[in-house]
């Protein structure tokens, strides 16, 4: 994953004050000067300083300020990362003209997606922002139509929350049924997400949308249902495997998982091997995933699936593989010494279930991978 350094630097920022010059946005004496003090600091502090210093050095009307950065889309330099503060920049100053801000969000979003800059929108006048992002469905430049779809998820990363739509995610139904044909798999991508999201919040309405779009399919319906309902699939949701194609009831024969070693040093990784037959007489899909039950430090357990593969097979064919899942240290996860279990679930039905013990490396350092 690039580093804030890499996405946002001196460099950049430079390279954003030319541009803004030369749209005619004066000298942008404090953003030259913000641009020697990022070193150090982390991208979302990059970004409000950098933010901070566009909205200082740019004119304060918003008209006169849109004019500025309308010009500066005439240049084709001004593009990529340097232009997230700038959207960030953007939802500050429109927020009393939001009709004309969104206007802007749209055409600077082919430069660099501007999704994030759309949700204070969103939680100021839902009304008004979602009848925009409906209007951009229809807009000839793919980015345009993903904006609409992005920036409207309920639960998009690293962006603000939008409480109205994670209590009524169906607010959003109409932006994704008219992008879910979209040409665009940049697009379509989009939409299998929002889907996604909305599974967190309303099954029983992920599973209407979807039922809907299967029943009046094309050529990318599959692969979007199959991303749009992965939580679901994960949780081993009955309906939302059937719609997919798997019968959670269908004939398996399922060894494993068997462990080659029963114990885990963190910064190592777990291995296992098992095998699917499909037992009974006619072909049939499988999705095949493993459940790691992780001990929390209190000697519980929370369980969380991961994706093995997806599988047709032939009556009596066999399918079988080995798994290694690391236990290297990470940021989202800390690992707890002691009994942890792994398991298989086929077709949302758990199979078979190893226990394995996770020990801290010697030293404090990571055990290497063997």
């Amino acid at each position: 994953m690039p580093t804030a350094d890499e996405l946002l630097n001196a460099r950049s920022v430079f390279a954003l004050s030319t541009c803004l010059r030369r749209a005619g946005g004066g000298p942008t004496r404090t953003l030259l000067g913000c641009a020697s003090r990022l070193g150090g600091l982390r991208f979302s502090e990059r970004v409000t300083m950098t933010r901070d210093a566009i909205l200082t050095d740019l004119p304060s009307e918003f008209p006169t300020f849109a004019t500025v950065l309308r010009a500066a889309l005439d240049q084709n330099d001004f593009t990529g990362w340097m232009t997230f503060p700038v959207n960030e920049a953007v939802a500050v100053r429109g927020a009393e003209s939001a009709d004309r801000a969104l206007e802007l969000l749209a055409a600077l979003t082919p430069r660099l997606t501007a999704e994030s800059a759309i949700r204070p929108f969103l939680r100021a006048d839902l009304d008004l922002t979602l009848r925009t992002a409906e209007s951009w469905t229809s807009n000839p430049d793919p980015h345009v139509r993903r904006l609409a779809s992005e920036s409207t998820r309920p639960r998009l990363p690293w962006a603000v929350r939008v409480p109205e739509l994670t209590a009524n995610p169906a607010r959003t139904r109409k932006i994704i049924d008219a992008l879910r044909f979209d040409d665009s798999e940049y697009v379509r991508r989009s939409v299998a997400n929002h889907l996604n999201d909305v599974s967190h919040h309303d099954r029983d309405l992920t599973i209407d949308i979807a039922a809907g779009w299967a029943r009046q399919p094309d050529d990318f319906t599959p692969s979007v249902l199959r991303r749009g309902l992965r939580t679901l699939v994960k949780k081993g949701d009955p309906e939302a495997l059937r719609l997919l194609g798997y019968d959670a009831d269908a004939p398996t024969h399922v060894v494993g998982p068997e462990l080659t070693d029963s114990r885990v040093t963190v910064g190592g990784h777990l291995e296992f091997r098992y095998s699917v037959a499909n037992a009974g007489s006619q072909t049939a899909a499988f999705a095949v995933d493993y459940a790691i039950h992780f001990r929390r430090a209190d000697g519980t357990h929370s369980v969380k699936v991961f994706t093995l593969s997806r599988r047709v097979l032939a009556p009596g064919e066999q399918w079988s593989a080995l798994r290694r899942h690391s236990f290297a240290p990470l940021t989202t996860r800390r690992y707890h010494p002691g009994s942890h279990r792994v398991g298989l679930q086929i077709n949302g039905r758990p199979h078979g279930l190893a226990h394995f013990d996770v020990a801290e490396p010697s030293h404090g350092r990571p055990a290497p991978d063997r």
